[in-house]
């Protein structure tokens, strides 16, 4: 059975050509459009639909707010769509914090230098998240009411409050890993754990890698980290270039731990995350008794800039096993080979498990492989890696 697809935007000529977009794939079909987000919450309801694909900025009510409204009344995964400017990224930023899952560029060109590419990724997407289960979002908690310590008392890289604001509503919704995609079995190795039980190893670096639905993921996982967290984290979400400066900013202001994007020469601190540069490759090497890292240009032909791979493979050069890597959410298998490479040389690999994953990709092609020591849902992600490496 086709995927059903509800597409909103003010343009004629834009609703017009995703319209078209979803209708070629025989596994998609377009049941309505929406001309503003009034529009899209009244067709939500009444269609059903089971993806959204949203523009941000409409008359009458703009996209977020429609997301917002949607997720609140009959709950839908969302693909927005949105500009690759600063801006653009603080509104994509607010719309996967009123619950969106995912986001393209507006702008074809901006999606994959080859139309044809741009068109397949486009359907890929939908279908990737269009039949994961999604929950009305919980009542928001202002966030100085999460955690005693003020806001105010945190470092923070943001010269404004507007770029400080959280990504809410995550707890309520348990998203399932799409069936499109085809189901493997769990190796033994990989154990569906609620809570671990620490194995003693000593640890100088964790490494995360993440795509779709990995910046409400991230969040949730940092803001539960210490401000003393004892070793530097390298984060690395395939995200534009545009949005990464918005994105570690927004963390930076809403953890303990501070949150910065990688620049070439930055030396690696503890309780202090890297955020790779959209657009570049992130590696890391040894310099005397800590790290350093460098900032490249990625070649035209890379899938992926930032590549989980690349910097999974440049850490297991320079930490051998003193790394525990952590592969979150996201499509496709970016992170699979780098961490063969980790676990050649020793290091400790987790993966998030199937149901709380808003699409099994990534981390299922680590678990598929055999590489992931425990498979862990993503409410327990931060407790289980804080009790693993916290020892200095």
């Amino acid at each position: 059975m086709a995927i059903k697809v509800l597409v909103v935007d003010d343009s004629s000529f834009f609703r017009r050509r995703v319209s078209e977009i979803v209708n070629q794939d025989p596994d998609l079909e377009v049941i309505g459009v929406a001309v503003n987000g009034q529009e899209a919450v009244k067709l939500a309801q009444e269609l059903k639909p089971q993806v959204i694909t949203m523009d941000i900025e409409m008359p009458v009510m703009d996209g977020i707010t429609a997301v917002r409204h949607i997720m609140a009344d009959s709950p839908t995964p969302i693909l927005m769509f949105s500009s690759l400017t600063h801006d653009g990224a603080q509104s994509t930023l607010d719309a996967l914090e009123a619950g969106a899952v995912d986001f393209l560029p507006k702008r074809f060109e901006d999606i994959a230098t080859n139309k044809a590419d741009a068109i397949a990724l486009l359907q890929q997407r939908i279908k990737a998240i269009g039949r994961r289960r999604v929950y009305r979002a919980a009542p928001r908690t202002p966030l100085g009411q999460r955690d005693k310590e003020p806001l105010t008392t945190r470092k923070s890289l943001a010269s404004t409050s507007e770029v400080n604001r959280p990504l809410r509503g995550v707890s309520p919704r348990t998203p399932i890993g799409s069936p499109a995609a085809p189901k493997a079995s769990t190796p033994a190795q990989a154990k569906v754990t609620t809570s671990i039980r620490a194995s003693g190893k000593q640890y100088k670096l964790l490494l995360i890698g993440t795509s779709t639905g990995g910046p409400v993921a991230l969040q949730k996982i940092l803001t539960r980290f210490p401000a003393d967290y004892p070793h530097p984290i390298l984060l690395i979400q395939h995200m534009p270039a545009a949005f990464t400066p918005a994105f570690a900013a927004r963390l930076n202001g809403l953890c303990k731990i501070s949150v910065k994007e990688a620049e070439n020469g930055d030396a690696l601190r503890p309780g202090c995350a890297y955020l790779a540069p959209g657009g570049m490759q992130l590696l890391v090497e040894k310099s005397g008794v800590s790290g350093r890292l460098k900032v490249l240009a990625g070649k035209e032909d890379m899938n992926y800039k930032p590549s989980v791979d690349i910097t999974f493979a440049s850490a297991s050069k320079a930490y051998g096993s003193d790394i525990l890597a952590v592969v979150l959410t996201g499509m496709g298998a970016d992170g699979r080979e780098g961490s063969r490479l980790l676990k050649a040389q020793g290091a400790n690999i987790w993966a998030q498990d199937e149901a709380s994953c808003v699409v099994y990709g990534m981390p299922q092609a680590v678990t598929s492989a055999g590489l992931a020591s425990h498979s862990i849902a993503l409410d327990d992600m931060a407790e289980s890696i804080l009790k693993e490496t916290s020892r200095g």
